[in-house]
């Protein structure tokens, strides 16, 4: 596999996903995936689910990528919606740094607004300090709801913190958002639905549109409707729609390879480097099997 047929999925919730995604993935040249803390789909109600779901982020789940040959990072962070509830948003904040410093964590987030209320804004500046002080890259939630306003607010609150802009991704852009995000030097990335936000055929004409630097394609895909391969079929789609090769490895592998590498902890030899597939491996005695027959690649290498 050369580096023109290998993509990043810099924000996708794998959690939600199952091994066929992780096995289509693969096929479908995806070497490595970025996994933000988010919100699960309704709220979580004490510190413990929030300390399980961290270690499933930094245990379990890289464990189970790597059984499919993909490489699994993570950001931590408290998550916009569920700030509001500031009894148990206290409680998160003081377990951050015990996840932050762990080998696959490369950012804190994804953090933000959602309705842009004062509680938000409250946590998002804290984890914010946190980024600063510990020198770590940020991965910022835009909101869905009055997305200029509130994009335009969270590059303002990162650059009153004194961050710096290279080093953080405003996500969930669209064509109203990117330019002002390009301007002020963030790194602007996109979030591939199949049906809403930003489809892959305005993904295309995004990048004909502004080019390659500083922009970042994703799938964000979760427990909703989503697609695992939103990464790969735009990078396709924009080949066959005449965008020059080196702009797809850019917006769809290494821009968020640079992007996200810089605490060191992901680094391209990490897939480049051969890895065999022994499905033989246990996590805490367990494994992805279900009892079917193990994919070991090194019985087949002479």
């Amino acid at each position: 596999m050369t580096k023109e047929q290998m993509w990043i999925d810099p924000h996708i919730h794998m959690t939600s996903r199952t091994t066929d995604d992780y096995e289509a993935m693969a096929a479908a040249g995806v070497v490595a995936v970025i996994e933000p803390s988010f919100w699960l789909g309704q709220p979580r109600t004490q510190v413990g689910s929030f300390q399980d779901y961290f270690s499933s982020l930094v245990g379990w789940e890289p464990f189970r990528a790597s059984q499919f040959g993909i490489k699994h990072y993570c950001t931590i962070g408290l998550n916009s919606k569920e700030a509001n509830n500031e009894a148990l948003a206290e409680q998160v904040i003081e377990l951050l740094p015990l996840y932050l410093h762990k080998e696959n964590v490369v950012a804190i987030g994804e953090i933000g607004y959602d309705d842009q209320t004062p509680a938000e804004d409250k946590y998002f500046r804290m984890q914010l300090d946190m980024a600063k002080e510990l020198d770590m890259t940020v991965q910022i939630h835009t909101p869905h709801r009055d997305k200029k306003a509130g994009t335009l607010k969270s590059m303002e609150v990162c650059l009153e913190h004194g961050l710096d802009p290279g080093n953080v991704i405003i996500d969930h852009n669209n064509e109203e958002t990117v330019q002002e995000v390009l301007d002020r030097g963030f790194i602007a990335a996109f979030t591939i639905y199949p049906k809403t936000k930003m489809g892959n055929e305005r993904m295309v004409e995004v990048v004909r549109r502004f080019g390659s630097t500083n922009i970042i394609v994703d799938s964000s895909a979760d427990w909703g409707v989503s697609d695992p391969l939103a990464v790969p079929k735009t990078a396709n789609l924009m080949l066959s729609r005449g965008i020059p090769e080196e702009n797809v490895v850019k917006t769809c592998y290494s821009n968020a390879l640079l992007a996200f590498s810089k605490n060191g902890k992901m680094k391209e030899a990490d897939w480049l480097e051969t890895q065999l597939i022994d499905q033989r491996n246990l996590y805490n005695d367990n494994s992805v099997l279900r009892g079917q027959q193990p994919r070991v690649d090194s019985e087949t290498i002479e």
